[in-house]
């Protein structure tokens, strides 16, 4: 039988050699945890379509959503608009004509409302305050607005919805008739237009 032929000396650096070099220019397979590192690593990368649609959303205008106006007429929790809603009597306001029915606070050392003991009447809290949509608002759904002369009227012209212009006490007739007509050109409520206008029959 006839062996392998044996290398000689001079032969085996060429082999070494050759393997130095295959081994560096063949690279190893990715494996496929490294696959799956590729693929978490492009999904942080920007994508140029979701710019493009960003810059699209900013030329396009928005569309109006389809929630209807907030209406405090018709809002159930407005404590206006409730009927028989109960006020806060003065104590003994029933017993004695010198007391007005009007609330003031009791003081007295002794005095059971101020203690609050069972069965008296309330006394005011936090817990009895309005909604905060509905707090100082009108029946109407308007909040007044005090006005002194025409010009003031001009300051309503874009919040007619919200507000509404309530003639101060000191203004003249004659000035209450130039307010009036300015209200009415522009479309604003007033919530006093007979005071110190119309006459008596």
């Amino acid at each position: 039988m006839q062996g392998k032929p044996r290398l000689s000396r001079a032969a085996k650096p060429e082999r070494e050699f050759s393997r130095s070099i295959s081994t560096r220019t063949t690279t190893p397979s990715a494996s496929p945890r490294d696959d799956d590192k590729m693929v978490l690593a492009k999904k942080h990368v920007p994508i140029v379509k979701k710019r493009m649609s960003f810059l699209f959303s900013l030329l396009v205008p928005a569309q109006s959503s389809s929630q209807p106006e907030y209406d405090p007429t018709n809002d159930p929790t407005n404590i206006k608009l409730l009927p028989g809603t109960k006020r806060f009597w003065r104590h003994q306001s029933d017993r004695f004509k010198c007391v007005p029915e009007s609330w003031r606070k009791p003081k007295g050392i002794d005095n059971r409302v101020r203690r609050r003991f069972r069965g008296n009447i309330p006394m005011p809290s936090i817990g009895y305050g309005s909604n905060k949509k509905t707090k100082h608002m009108m029946p109407s759904g308007h909040k007044a607005f005090l006005v002194h002369n025409p010009k003031d009227v001009e300051l309503l012209l874009m919040h007619n919805r919200t507000y509404a212009a309530e003639i101060a006490s000191a203004v003249s007739s004659r000035k209450r008739v130039d307010i009036i007509a300015k209200a009415k050109a522009l479309g604003v409520k007033v919530t006093n237009p007979k005071g110190r206008v119309t006459t008596e029959a």
